[in-house]
Protein backbone atom coordinates (compact mmCIF):
# COMPACT_ATOMS: atom_id res chain seq x y z
CA UNK A 1 0.00 0.00 0.00
CA UNK A 2 2.82 2.46 0.78
CA UNK A 3 4.01 1.94 -2.65
CA UNK A 4 0.61 2.79 -4.18
CA UNK A 5 0.74 5.65 -1.95
CA UNK A 6 4.13 6.53 -3.48
CA UNK A 7 3.19 5.80 -6.86
CA UNK A 8 0.08 8.44 -6.99
CA UNK A 9 2.26 11.11 -5.33
CA UNK A 10 5.25 11.06 -8.05
CA UNK A 11 2.61 11.62 -10.80
CA UNK A 12 1.93 15.26 -8.86
CA UNK A 13 5.24 16.75 -9.19
CA UNK A 14 4.48 19.47 -12.12
CA UNK A 15 1.14 19.47 -12.03
CA UNK A 16 0.34 22.47 -9.28
CA UNK A 17 -0.81 25.97 -10.58
CA UNK A 18 1.24 28.01 -12.07
CA UNK A 19 2.19 31.30 -10.81
CA UNK A 20 -0.89 33.88 -11.08
CA UNK A 21 -0.81 36.76 -12.26
CA UNK A 22 -0.80 40.08 -10.09
CA UNK A 23 -0.29 40.55 -6.74
CA UNK A 24 -1.93 39.11 -3.80
CA UNK A 25 -3.99 41.17 -1.77
CA UNK A 26 -2.36 42.34 1.62
CA UNK A 27 -4.71 40.59 3.89
CA UNK A 28 -4.39 37.33 2.06
CA UNK A 29 -0.98 37.26 2.41
CA UNK A 30 -0.77 38.31 5.84
CA UNK A 31 -3.67 35.74 6.64
CA UNK A 32 -1.23 32.98 4.89
CA UNK A 33 1.29 33.95 6.94
CA UNK A 34 -0.32 33.70 10.12
CA UNK A 35 -1.53 30.38 9.17
CA UNK A 36 1.34 28.64 8.15
CA UNK A 37 3.30 29.66 11.61
CA UNK A 38 -0.01 28.60 13.72
CA UNK A 39 -0.22 25.33 12.09
CA UNK A 40 4.12 24.67 12.46
CA UNK A 41 3.66 26.06 16.12
CA UNK A 42 1.19 23.58 16.32
CA UNK A 43 -1.26 26.42 17.97
CA UNK A 44 -4.79 24.34 17.52
CA UNK A 45 -7.01 26.99 18.96
CA UNK A 46 -5.92 29.90 16.40
CA UNK A 47 -5.68 27.39 13.65
CA UNK A 48 -9.49 26.28 14.63
CA UNK A 49 -10.29 30.37 14.35
CA UNK A 50 -8.87 31.18 11.34
CA UNK A 51 -9.62 27.98 9.92
CA UNK A 52 -13.60 28.21 10.91
CA UNK A 53 -13.95 32.08 10.26
CA UNK A 54 -10.84 33.55 8.44
CA UNK A 55 -10.84 31.13 5.18
CA UNK A 56 -14.24 31.31 4.81
CA UNK A 57 -14.59 35.00 4.97
CA UNK A 58 -11.94 35.70 2.97
CA UNK A 59 -13.22 32.85 0.32
CA UNK A 60 -16.09 34.80 0.47
CA UNK A 61 -14.38 38.75 -0.13
CA UNK A 62 -11.45 37.81 -2.47
CA UNK A 63 -12.15 34.38 -4.31
CA UNK A 64 -16.09 34.34 -4.82
CA UNK A 65 -15.34 33.20 -8.27
CA UNK A 66 -11.95 32.79 -8.67
CA UNK A 67 -9.11 30.25 -7.44
CA UNK A 68 -7.00 30.77 -4.54
CA UNK A 69 -3.25 31.92 -5.12
CA UNK A 70 -1.93 28.76 -6.51
CA UNK A 71 0.21 26.72 -4.39
CA UNK A 72 3.48 27.54 -5.72
CA UNK A 73 2.79 31.01 -5.19
CA UNK A 74 1.88 30.66 -1.64
CA UNK A 75 5.26 28.75 -0.97
CA UNK A 76 6.93 31.89 -1.72
CA UNK A 77 4.82 33.69 0.59
CA UNK A 78 5.20 31.81 3.66
CA UNK A 79 8.73 31.02 2.47
CA UNK A 80 8.05 27.53 3.06
CA UNK A 81 11.18 25.42 1.09
CA UNK A 82 9.99 21.91 0.78
CA UNK A 83 6.43 21.68 -1.35
CA UNK A 84 5.63 18.48 0.35
CA UNK A 85 5.47 20.05 3.92
CA UNK A 86 2.45 19.48 5.47
CA UNK A 87 1.55 22.85 5.21
CA UNK A 88 1.41 22.95 1.72
CA UNK A 89 -0.26 19.52 1.83
CA UNK A 90 -3.28 21.12 3.87
CA UNK A 91 -3.10 24.03 1.42
CA UNK A 92 -3.90 22.29 -1.27
CA UNK A 93 -6.25 20.70 0.17
CA UNK A 94 -8.21 24.02 0.98
CA UNK A 95 -7.12 25.30 -2.90
CA UNK A 96 -9.12 22.56 -4.54
CA UNK A 97 -11.69 21.86 -2.38
CA UNK A 98 -12.34 25.80 -2.98
CA UNK A 99 -11.93 24.88 -6.97
CA UNK A 100 -14.86 21.93 -6.45
CA UNK A 101 -17.26 24.07 -4.15
CA UNK A 102 -17.09 27.55 -6.17
CA UNK A 103 -15.69 27.02 -10.19
CA UNK A 104 -15.74 23.93 -12.07
CA UNK A 105 -13.08 21.56 -11.95
CA UNK A 106 -10.93 20.37 -14.69
CA UNK A 107 -9.61 17.01 -15.44
CA UNK A 108 -6.40 17.96 -13.95
CA UNK A 109 -7.94 19.42 -11.21
CA UNK A 110 -9.40 16.02 -10.20
CA UNK A 111 -6.09 14.37 -10.44
CA UNK A 112 -4.07 16.84 -8.55
CA UNK A 113 -6.64 17.01 -5.78
CA UNK A 114 -6.06 12.47 -5.38
CA UNK A 115 -2.39 12.95 -5.77
CA UNK A 116 -2.60 15.38 -2.83
CA UNK A 117 -4.94 13.09 -1.20
CA UNK A 118 -2.87 10.29 -1.54
CA UNK A 119 0.10 12.82 -0.10
CA UNK A 120 -2.03 13.47 2.85
CA UNK A 121 -3.18 10.14 4.21
CA UNK A 122 0.55 9.24 3.32
CA UNK A 123 1.83 11.47 6.12
CA UNK A 124 -0.56 9.96 8.42
CA UNK A 125 -0.20 6.18 7.53
CA UNK A 126 3.31 5.64 6.96
CA UNK A 127 4.62 7.27 9.69
CA UNK A 128 6.51 5.18 12.26
CA UNK A 129 5.40 7.28 15.11
CA UNK A 130 2.73 9.36 15.23
CA UNK A 131 2.78 12.33 13.71
CA UNK A 132 2.84 15.72 15.39
CA UNK A 133 0.44 18.16 14.28
CA UNK A 134 -2.66 19.11 15.33
CA UNK A 135 -5.83 19.73 13.42
CA UNK A 136 -9.27 21.21 14.59
CA UNK A 137 -11.71 18.25 14.57
CA UNK A 138 -14.41 20.68 12.16
CA UNK A 139 -11.24 20.06 9.52
CA UNK A 140 -10.56 16.81 9.62
CA UNK A 141 -14.49 15.66 9.48
CA UNK A 142 -14.21 18.63 6.19
CA UNK A 143 -11.04 16.25 4.51
CA UNK A 144 -12.82 13.65 4.83
CA UNK A 145 -16.08 14.82 3.59
CA UNK A 146 -14.84 16.32 0.66
CA UNK A 147 -12.82 13.05 -0.13
CA UNK A 148 -15.68 11.02 -0.43
CA UNK A 149 -18.04 14.08 -2.28
CA UNK A 150 -14.91 14.16 -4.41
CA UNK A 151 -14.77 10.56 -5.13
CA UNK A 152 -18.65 10.72 -5.90
CA UNK A 153 -18.07 13.93 -8.62
CA UNK A 154 -15.36 11.84 -10.18
CA UNK A 155 -17.44 9.09 -10.80
CA UNK A 156 -20.72 10.74 -12.07
CA UNK A 157 -18.61 12.91 -14.22
CA UNK A 158 -17.05 9.50 -16.00
CA UNK A 159 -20.35 8.67 -15.97
CA UNK A 160 -21.58 11.34 -18.57
CA UNK A 161 -19.52 9.71 -21.16
CA UNK A 162 -21.03 12.71 -23.94
CA UNK A 163 -19.69 15.37 -22.36
CA UNK A 164 -16.28 14.36 -22.02
CA UNK A 165 -14.03 16.18 -24.60
CA UNK A 166 -11.49 14.04 -26.61
CA UNK A 167 -8.30 15.20 -24.72
CA UNK A 168 -10.47 14.36 -21.71
CA UNK A 169 -11.20 11.15 -22.54
CA UNK A 170 -7.50 10.51 -23.78
CA UNK A 171 -6.24 11.58 -20.48
CA UNK A 172 -9.07 8.90 -18.96
CA UNK A 173 -7.60 6.15 -20.81
CA UNK A 174 -3.68 6.99 -20.08
CA UNK A 175 -4.42 7.32 -16.52
CA UNK A 176 -2.06 4.16 -14.67
CA UNK A 177 -2.67 5.33 -11.33
CA UNK A 178 -6.43 4.55 -11.42
CA UNK A 179 -7.02 7.55 -9.63
CA UNK A 180 -10.18 7.66 -7.78
CA UNK A 181 -10.83 4.03 -7.93
CA UNK A 182 -13.29 2.70 -5.98
CA UNK A 183 -11.35 0.50 -4.18
CA UNK A 184 -8.30 2.75 -3.97
CA UNK A 185 -10.86 4.61 -1.55
CA UNK A 186 -12.27 2.30 0.16
CA UNK A 187 -8.62 0.84 1.30
CA UNK A 188 -7.81 4.21 2.59
CA UNK A 189 -10.82 5.17 4.73
CA UNK A 190 -10.33 1.80 6.21
CA UNK A 191 -6.68 1.90 6.73
CA UNK A 192 -7.70 5.17 8.52
CA UNK A 193 -10.04 3.44 10.54
CA UNK A 194 -7.35 0.67 11.29
CA UNK A 195 -4.67 2.63 12.61
CA UNK A 196 -6.03 3.95 15.32
CA UNK A 197 -7.78 1.04 16.45
CA UNK A 198 -11.23 3.07 16.20
CA UNK A 199 -13.74 0.35 16.73
CA UNK A 200 -12.24 -0.96 19.49
CA UNK A 201 -12.12 2.56 20.92
CA UNK A 202 -15.56 2.59 20.25
CA UNK A 203 -16.61 -0.64 21.64
CA UNK A 204 -14.60 -0.11 25.29
CA UNK A 205 -16.43 3.63 25.64
CA UNK A 206 -19.50 1.48 25.18
CA UNK A 207 -18.37 -0.83 27.93
CA UNK A 208 -17.68 2.91 30.23
CA UNK A 209 -13.34 1.65 30.23
CA UNK A 210 -11.35 4.44 30.53
CA UNK A 211 -8.84 4.18 26.90
CA UNK A 212 -5.22 3.14 27.28
CA UNK A 213 -3.15 2.57 24.91
CA UNK A 214 -3.09 -1.59 24.61
CA UNK A 215 -6.82 -0.84 23.35
CA UNK A 216 -6.30 1.96 21.77
CA UNK A 217 -2.56 1.23 20.09
CA UNK A 218 0.22 4.40 20.24
CA UNK A 219 -1.18 6.05 17.08
CA UNK A 220 -4.94 5.58 18.42
CA UNK A 221 -3.39 8.03 21.61
CA UNK A 222 -3.21 10.77 19.88
CA UNK A 223 -6.62 13.25 18.66
CA UNK A 224 -6.17 13.49 14.97
CA UNK A 225 -5.71 9.88 14.52
CA UNK A 226 -8.54 9.01 16.24
CA UNK A 227 -10.97 11.21 15.13
CA UNK A 228 -9.89 10.87 11.59
CA UNK A 229 -10.25 7.10 12.09
CA UNK A 230 -13.93 8.21 13.47
CA UNK A 231 -14.91 10.42 10.86
CA UNK A 232 -13.40 7.68 8.32
CA UNK A 233 -16.26 5.17 9.78
CA UNK A 234 -19.22 7.91 8.74
CA UNK A 235 -17.15 8.37 5.45
CA UNK A 236 -17.58 4.65 4.80
CA UNK A 237 -21.07 4.87 5.87
CA UNK A 238 -21.92 7.38 3.23
CA UNK A 239 -19.60 5.63 0.38
CA UNK A 240 -21.39 2.54 0.74
CA UNK A 241 -24.89 3.57 0.69
CA UNK A 242 -23.55 5.73 -2.19
CA UNK A 243 -22.98 1.93 -3.65
CA UNK A 244 -25.88 0.16 -2.75
CA UNK A 245 -24.72 -2.04 -0.04
CA UNK A 246 -26.66 -0.72 2.89
CA UNK A 247 -25.88 -3.90 5.49
CA UNK A 248 -22.39 -3.36 5.08
CA UNK A 249 -23.15 0.60 5.45
CA UNK A 250 -24.77 -0.48 8.50
CA UNK A 251 -21.82 -2.91 9.96
CA UNK A 252 -19.61 0.17 9.44
CA UNK A 253 -21.34 1.78 11.89
CA UNK A 254 -21.74 -1.01 14.26
CA UNK A 255 -20.38 0.16 17.93
CA UNK A 256 -21.23 4.39 16.85
CA UNK A 257 -23.24 5.97 20.00
CA UNK A 258 -26.01 8.30 17.77
CA UNK A 259 -26.41 10.33 21.31
CA UNK A 260 -25.80 14.22 21.58
CA UNK A 261 -22.75 13.39 23.75
CA UNK A 262 -21.13 11.09 21.64
CA UNK A 263 -17.96 11.41 19.61
CA UNK A 264 -20.22 12.22 16.99
CA UNK A 265 -21.34 15.68 18.15
CA UNK A 266 -18.13 17.28 18.41
CA UNK A 267 -18.37 18.09 14.74
CA UNK A 268 -22.86 18.78 14.06
CA UNK A 269 -22.40 18.13 10.34
CA UNK A 270 -20.51 15.07 11.08
CA UNK A 271 -23.59 14.08 13.21
CA UNK A 272 -26.36 15.18 10.62
CA UNK A 273 -24.57 13.01 7.93
CA UNK A 274 -24.64 9.91 10.08
CA UNK A 275 -28.04 10.01 10.54
CA UNK A 276 -29.15 11.19 7.33
CA UNK A 277 -27.08 8.10 5.89
CA UNK A 278 -28.33 5.44 8.49
CA UNK A 279 -31.42 6.61 8.05
CA UNK A 280 -31.59 5.87 4.74
CA UNK A 281 -30.01 2.57 5.12
CA UNK A 282 -32.39 1.87 7.61
CA UNK A 283 -34.75 2.69 5.54
CA UNK A 284 -33.63 0.59 2.37
CA UNK A 285 -33.55 -3.12 4.70
CA UNK A 286 -37.22 -2.02 5.81
CA UNK A 287 -36.36 -1.28 9.70
CA UNK A 288 -38.71 1.85 9.54
CA UNK A 289 -38.61 1.96 12.76
CA UNK A 290 -34.91 2.94 13.39
CA UNK A 291 -35.05 5.31 10.43
CA UNK A 292 -38.38 7.09 12.13
CA UNK A 293 -35.96 7.35 15.75
CA UNK A 294 -33.72 8.22 14.03
CA UNK A 295 -34.59 11.34 11.88
CA UNK A 296 -36.88 12.34 14.58
CA UNK A 297 -33.89 12.88 16.49
CA UNK A 298 -31.83 14.59 14.49
CA UNK A 299 -34.43 16.90 12.64
CA UNK A 300 -35.16 17.70 16.44
CA UNK A 301 -31.39 18.44 16.86
CA UNK A 302 -31.27 20.57 13.47
CA UNK A 303 -34.26 22.63 14.91
CA UNK A 304 -32.89 23.40 17.96
CA UNK A 305 -29.75 24.38 16.70
CA UNK A 306 -30.61 26.05 13.16
CA UNK A 307 -29.76 29.76 14.22
CA UNK A 308 -26.06 28.23 14.51
CA UNK A 309 -26.26 26.92 11.26
CA UNK A 310 -27.72 29.92 9.76
CA UNK A 311 -24.83 31.98 10.92
CA UNK A 312 -22.71 30.06 8.62
CA UNK A 313 -23.80 30.57 5.09
CA UNK A 314 -21.52 28.13 3.44
CA UNK A 315 -23.34 25.50 6.09
CA UNK A 316 -26.89 26.87 5.67
CA UNK A 317 -27.76 25.30 2.34
CA UNK A 318 -26.54 21.70 3.02
CA UNK A 319 -28.02 21.63 6.44
CA UNK A 320 -31.45 23.12 4.90
CA UNK A 321 -31.11 20.42 2.37
CA UNK A 322 -31.21 17.44 4.40
CA UNK A 323 -33.52 18.36 6.47
CA UNK A 324 -35.89 18.58 3.52
CA UNK A 325 -34.60 14.96 2.21
CA UNK A 326 -34.90 13.52 5.68
CA UNK A 327 -38.70 15.00 6.17
CA UNK A 328 -39.55 13.52 2.87
CA UNK A 329 -37.92 9.71 3.46
CA UNK A 330 -39.76 10.22 7.18
CA UNK A 331 -43.37 10.73 5.08
CA UNK A 332 -42.21 7.01 3.48
CA UNK A 333 -41.41 5.24 6.61
CA UNK A 334 -43.91 6.58 8.67
CA UNK A 335 -46.79 5.51 6.02
CA UNK A 336 -45.19 2.16 6.56
CA UNK A 337 -44.52 1.93 10.38
CA UNK A 338 -47.27 4.36 12.00
CA UNK A 339 -45.37 5.55 15.01
CA UNK A 340 -45.85 8.47 17.27
CA UNK A 341 -43.63 11.23 16.16
CA UNK A 342 -42.96 14.38 17.85
CA UNK A 343 -44.85 17.61 17.53
CA UNK A 344 -42.46 19.63 16.36
CA UNK A 345 -41.43 16.70 13.54
CA UNK A 346 -45.29 16.36 12.64
CA UNK A 347 -45.85 19.94 12.15
CA UNK A 348 -42.45 20.21 9.87
CA UNK A 349 -43.47 16.80 8.04
CA UNK A 350 -47.37 18.32 7.51
CA UNK A 351 -45.97 21.99 6.07
CA UNK A 352 -43.60 20.21 3.45
CA UNK A 353 -44.98 17.12 2.19
CA UNK A 354 -48.46 17.37 4.04
CA UNK A 355 -50.12 17.17 0.79
CA UNK A 356 -48.69 13.88 -0.33
CA UNK A 357 -48.56 12.25 2.49
CA UNK A 358 -52.70 13.25 2.03
CA UNK A 359 -52.64 11.36 -1.57
CA UNK A 360 -50.59 8.11 -0.50
CA UNK A 361 -53.68 7.57 2.15
CA UNK A 362 -56.29 7.80 -0.81
CA UNK A 363 -54.34 5.51 -2.34
CA UNK A 364 -51.81 7.26 -5.08
CA UNK A 365 -48.86 4.87 -5.14
CA UNK A 366 -47.13 7.46 -7.57
CA UNK A 367 -46.31 9.87 -4.84
CA UNK A 368 -43.57 6.98 -3.76
CA UNK A 369 -41.74 7.86 -6.75
CA UNK A 370 -41.52 11.66 -5.69
CA UNK A 371 -41.08 11.11 -2.25
CA UNK A 372 -38.21 8.61 -3.06
CA UNK A 373 -36.41 10.66 -5.02
CA UNK A 374 -36.73 13.96 -3.14
CA UNK A 375 -35.04 12.33 -0.40
CA UNK A 376 -32.05 9.66 -1.61
CA UNK A 377 -28.90 10.21 -2.20
CA UNK A 378 -26.88 10.33 -6.06
CA UNK A 379 -26.29 6.66 -5.93
CA UNK A 380 -23.15 5.51 -7.54
CA UNK A 381 -21.78 2.82 -10.04
CA UNK A 382 -19.06 0.78 -8.66
CA UNK A 383 -17.99 0.79 -12.47
CA UNK A 384 -18.11 3.16 -14.58
CA UNK A 385 -19.19 2.09 -18.34
CA UNK A 386 -18.57 3.68 -21.87
CA UNK A 387 -20.89 1.34 -23.32
CA UNK A 388 -24.76 3.26 -23.60
CA UNK A 389 -26.76 0.09 -23.02
CA UNK A 390 -26.40 0.47 -19.17
CA UNK A 391 -27.54 -2.77 -17.20
CA UNK A 392 -28.84 0.07 -14.95
CA UNK A 393 -31.15 1.43 -17.50
CA UNK A 394 -31.85 5.11 -19.08
CA UNK A 395 -31.77 6.43 -14.94
CA UNK A 396 -29.06 5.18 -14.00
CA UNK A 397 -28.23 3.64 -10.35
CA UNK A 398 -30.88 5.75 -8.97
CA UNK A 399 -33.30 3.83 -11.32
CA UNK A 400 -32.75 0.52 -10.05
CA UNK A 401 -33.04 1.71 -6.07
CA UNK A 402 -36.07 3.15 -6.79
CA UNK A 403 -36.96 -0.52 -8.79
CA UNK A 404 -35.80 -2.21 -5.35
CA UNK A 405 -37.95 0.41 -3.22
CA UNK A 406 -41.14 -0.10 -5.70
CA UNK A 407 -40.64 -3.72 -4.88
CA UNK A 408 -41.41 -3.36 -1.36
CA UNK A 409 -44.11 -0.80 -1.92
CA UNK A 410 -46.08 -3.00 -4.07
CA UNK A 411 -45.92 -5.24 -1.29
CA UNK A 412 -47.10 -2.56 1.60
CA UNK A 413 -49.95 -1.37 -1.22
CA UNK A 414 -52.68 -3.17 0.87
CA UNK A 415 -51.12 -2.76 4.54
CA UNK A 416 -52.37 0.56 4.98
CA UNK A 417 -56.24 -0.43 4.27
CA UNK A 418 -55.63 -3.47 6.14
CA UNK A 419 -54.92 -1.90 9.51
CA UNK A 420 -57.41 0.46 8.97
CA UNK A 421 -60.00 -2.07 9.00
CA UNK A 422 -58.08 -3.73 12.10
CA UNK A 423 -58.54 -0.64 14.16
CA UNK A 424 -62.32 -0.56 13.56
CA UNK A 425 -63.05 -4.11 14.72
CA UNK A 426 -61.92 -6.28 17.72
CA UNK A 427 -62.47 -9.22 15.58
CA UNK A 428 -63.75 -9.96 12.44
CA UNK A 429 -63.69 -13.03 10.19
CA UNK A 430 -61.54 -13.00 7.04
CA UNK A 431 -64.72 -13.51 4.88
CA UNK A 432 -65.92 -10.72 5.61
CA UNK A 433 -62.52 -9.04 5.25
CA UNK A 434 -62.50 -10.17 2.13
CA UNK A 435 -65.70 -9.00 0.97
CA UNK A 436 -64.44 -5.04 2.03
CA UNK A 437 -61.50 -5.62 0.17
CA UNK A 438 -63.40 -7.32 -3.18
CA UNK A 439 -60.34 -10.21 -2.59
CA UNK A 440 -60.49 -14.07 -2.21
CA UNK A 441 -60.09 -15.33 0.91
CA UNK A 442 -56.86 -16.95 0.46
CA UNK A 443 -54.96 -13.79 -0.55
CA UNK A 444 -56.53 -11.83 2.37
CA UNK A 445 -54.97 -14.42 4.32
CA UNK A 446 -51.67 -13.56 2.24
CA UNK A 447 -51.58 -10.19 3.48
CA UNK A 448 -52.43 -10.50 7.07
CA UNK A 449 -49.19 -12.75 7.24
CA UNK A 450 -47.47 -10.70 5.48
CA UNK A 451 -48.75 -7.19 7.53
CA UNK A 452 -47.56 -9.17 10.79
CA UNK A 453 -44.27 -9.86 9.16
CA UNK A 454 -43.14 -6.62 8.23
CA UNK A 455 -44.76 -5.04 11.16
CA UNK A 456 -42.45 -7.23 13.54
CA UNK A 457 -39.46 -6.51 11.25
CA UNK A 458 -40.35 -2.51 10.69
CA UNK A 459 -40.68 -1.74 14.67
CA UNK A 460 -37.72 -3.94 15.56
CA UNK A 461 -35.73 -1.04 16.60
CA UNK A 462 -31.78 -1.51 17.80
CA UNK A 463 -32.14 0.47 21.64
CA UNK A 464 -28.40 0.31 21.41
CA UNK A 465 -27.88 1.93 18.52
CA UNK A 466 -30.54 4.55 18.75
CA UNK A 467 -31.28 6.86 21.61
CA UNK A 468 -34.89 6.24 23.50
CA UNK A 469 -36.84 9.21 22.80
Amino acid sequence: QNRSFQAVVSTQSGHYGRAQQGEVAEPVVNFLKWFYHFIEKREIYHVENMYEDGYYKISDFYFKDKTWPAPDVVQGIVEEKDEASIFMILYRELYYRHIYARLKPTLEHRFDSYANYCELFSYLLTAEEPVKIELPNKWLWDIIEEFVYQFQNFQQFKSKAGKINDEEKSMLRDDEDNVWKVTAVLNILLQLTEKCNINQQLIAMEKGEAITEEIAGEFGMKPIYTMTGFFSLVGLLRLYVLLGDYHMALSCIEHVQFKDKDMMALVPACQITANYYAGFAYLMIRKYGNTIQLYQHILGYMQRTKQFFQNRSFQADDINKKNEQMLALLAIASTFCPLRLDESVNIQIKEKQGDKVARIQHGDMAVYDDLFFSGCPKFLSPVVSENPTSPFGSSGPRGLQLQVFKAEVEQQRLIPTLRSFLKLYTSIPISKLAKFLDMHENEVRCCLMAFKHKKEKSTDCDSALIPLL
